[in-house]
């Protein structure tokens, strides 16, 4: 297997021995930083788009991360669809990759965790981790806080609530919250008629 392969296997690796392989990673993390310091001048901004269409696996149409973020490869393994926004303090740990669907929201201070290690601790003195893809879908909103963990599949349109911890996966059209979270109830054509605890969304729009 090829590093990527290996990174998205969920077999065990040493970790450091394969972190540099191709002499980039600290290239990857060193843009990462130039972005964060890029600043909001016109400049800036055109500088901080270059940098995510050339460091990221897959950067659609419209996307945007507030800066800073933070990642483990900076980004490397991160896939942004269309139209996705990332709030600041976001961080990714990309040891394996991470997908994140058109129209996706992530609010401040989000953790999307794709690695891991051994609970032996020979096996973590090692230097053994292991890693599993994770997959969030299209229009989801993450809010402030949460963190999704390794391997976690989060369906087209669902809402994570502050704080959650997601362990497991979450299916299409649910609102899901708490440690760890679980479904609190189905996004319903309600929704679309109602917000904020009752309030006519046809009466507060302005």
């Amino acid at each position: 297997m090829n590093t990527e392969e290996i990174l998205n296997s969920g077999k065990l690796y040493k970790v450091w021995e394969l972190t540099d392989t191709e002499g980039k990673y600290y290239e990857y993390l060193q843009l990462m930083e130039e972005y964060n310091a890029a600043g909001y001048t016109k400049e800036g901004q055109n500088r901080k788009a270059e940098i995510l269409r050339g460091l990221f696996a897959e950067v659609g149409e419209g996307a945007y991360i507030q800066a800073p973020y933070h990642a483990m490869w900076g980004g490397r393994h991160v896939h942004l669809g269309k139209n996705v926004y990332v709030n600041f303090n976001c961080t990714f740990v990309d040891d394996a990759d991470i997908y994140i669907g058109d129209g996706t929201m992530i609010a401040p201070n989000v953790t999307i965790v794709a690695a891991s290690h051994p609970i032996s601790p020979k096996l973590r003195a090692e230097g053994y981790g292991c890693n599993k893809p994770v997959y969030i879908g299209k229009n989801v909103w993450i809010a402030s806080n949460a963190v999704i963990l390794p391997g976690v599949h989060i369906g087209d349109n669902s809402v994570i609530g502050a704080g959650a911890i997601v362990t497991k996966d979450v299916p299409a059209n649910v609102f899901a919250a708490g440690n760890p979270a679980k479904i609190i109830r189905e996004i319903t054509e309600d929704d679309d008629i109602f917000y904020d605890h009752g309030k006519l969304i046809s009466e507060n729009l302005v």
